[in-house]
């Protein structure tokens, strides 16, 4: 029975972003602070009171006021983080309640004082005050601002100050009950003010990523309109004049040579301009592996993901670097789009005796299932048909109780393509290996002296290891 409610709840938290995560524990953290202060410490005048029938029923109904006060500050609570966030309002008359359960209890609390009922003196009478307060103190303290919160805690000092003279306390335990009071009421509203904080950065700081990604993609529209305008301004201003200039002439008569002599420079111009965009456009369709490595590392890590690449098809021929170069560039935008990742790391080998080049990305961002493919011609989908094109194969994997995912493109190598690769794999001493060994780990554990599961640690020039080789990662999953 708790496994059939368990399941789904996991999974819902595990679909749920890392900025979202934080947010739900401070959130949950921040009502539990009221619950155990209450338990913790208006619980304790229950089991200290010597006074008789009349001492319990007071520790009693203080204790099941606070748990009253408890249930309803909790049920505000999230309405006044979201009031201090901007987000949503709370109504006065909604701290109506709490705030008279709180004058209750420090009302019953201070009878029992006078009663010297309670053992421990001014210590224990403080602590429960301090629990008394707590639960108010923490929605109070995010609905309003600094000013009034300053105000209403020094006039319930006052007050206070005031009741506990009333009792008929020694004043050393006076200044005790009132010192802890003032202390754990000024913690409660602290702990709830800088929790409220915390979830304002952490949301401002998912606002500035997502701002950060679009300023990317406008500039990127910026420069390409910039090449295009620079390439086809002049030559259009060109084709323009001399097609106005042919029509002028064509138009006196006499002139059809002159005529003809324009309109064949305009072919040539459009010809030129035609040549010209191709050149602009294929800078922007080509794509070299090592620098889509360099960039997906670059962004990623500035996105807080710890990304290290293995780059050992550095000497692949042209083509098949250009094939895995786009698998490098999408695997790297799924895991900033569609990911909630923290490490992302991506292996590039040659397996000489398959004749294949082979490429493995896998990162831990997986969330709830959901289409990993994109439109026909984009994502995963567009991956696909262009490695189709070179007869190479890409197969996605995820595994959920590990929560990774991983991308394993192979391009197939000519066959002395193939033979120099190996070389020059063996020569570099540490791709000697085929990369059929290096999908089972066992390839990169012989070549790395090891045997221990996973493959063997990698370095990004940093000193830090931490990424590993897909040797026994996760377990696979259909296509």
């Amino acid at each position: 029975m708790i496994g059939w409610w368990v399941a789904p709840e996991y999974r819902r938290w595990q679909a749920r972003s890392s900025h979202e995560k934080v947010e739900a524990s401070t959130r949950w953290m921040l009502a539990a602070y009221a619950w155990l202060t209450v338990l913790g410490f208006v619980v304790q005048l229950v089991p200290n009171t010597d006074r008789g029938a009349l001492a319990d029923t007071l520790a009693w109904a203080v204790f099941g006021t606070g748990l009253v006060q408890c249930l309803v500050c909790t049920g505000v609570l999230h309405q006044a983080l979201d009031t201090y966030l901007g987000t949503r309002t709370v109504a006065p008359r909604q701290l109506a309640l709490p705030a008279a359960l709180v004058g209750a209890m420090t009302a019953l609390t201070l009878t029992l004082a006078a009663l010297d009922a309670v053992e421990g003196g001014g210590l224990a009478v403080g602590l429960a005050l301090h629990g008394t307060t707590a639960p108010f103190a923490v929605v109070f303290g995010v609905t309003v601002g600094r000013g009034r919160v300053a105000v209403a805690l020094c006039g319930f000092l006052a007050a206070l100050l005031a009741g506990l003279a009333a009792t008929g306390m020694p004043w050393s335990g006076v200044l005790a009950a009132l010192v802890i009071a003032c202390l754990g009421t000024v913690l409660s509203v602290f702990t709830a003010r800088s929790s409220a904080w915390y979830i304002a950065v952490i949301r401002e700081l998912e606002e500035a990523r997502g701002v950060q990604a679009r300023l990317a993609v406008t500039e990127e529209r910026l420069r390409f309109s910039r090449d295009l305008h620079d390439v086809m301004g002049r030559n259009l201003s060109a084709i323009a004049l001399k097609s106005e200039l042919a029509a002028q002439l064509a138009r006196r008569g006499g002139a059809e040579e002159a005529s003809v002599e324009q309109m064949t420079e305009v072919q040539r111009i459009a010809r030129e301009s035609q040549s010209e965009v191709r050149a602009v456009v294929r800078g922007y369709r080509d794509v070299d592996l090592a620098t889509e490595l360099q960039g997906a590392r670059g962004i990623l890590r500035a996105a807080g993901v710890d990304c290290r690449a293995d780059n050992g098809g550095s000497r692949l021929p042209v083509p098949v670097q250009a094939a895995l170069g786009w698998v490098v560039r999408e695997g790297a935008t799924n895991v900033l789009r569609h990911a909630d990742a923290t490490w992302c790391t991506v292996w590039v080998g040659a397996d000489s005796a398959g004749g294949t080049a082979l490429l493995v990305m896998e990162n831990d961002g997986v969330r709830a299932a959901s289409g990993a493919g994109g439109r026909k011609g984009s994502g995963l989908e567009g991956l696909r048909e262009r490695l189709d094109g070179v007869g190479g194969t890409l197969r996605v994997e995820r595994d959920e109780e590990r929560g990774t995912f991983r991308l394993t493109a192979q391009v197939p190598l000519g066959a002395e393509d193939a033979r120099r690769a190996g070389r020059q794999g063996g020569a570099d001493g540490t791709h000697g290996t085929n990369a059929a060994d290096a999908k089972s780990g066992d390839g990169a554990r012989r070549a790395n002296g090891e045997d221990t599961p996973g493959g063997r640690d990698l370095e990004d020039g940093t000193g830090r290891s931490g990424a590993r080789e897909p040797g026994t990662y996760g377990k696979d999953t259909a296509e």
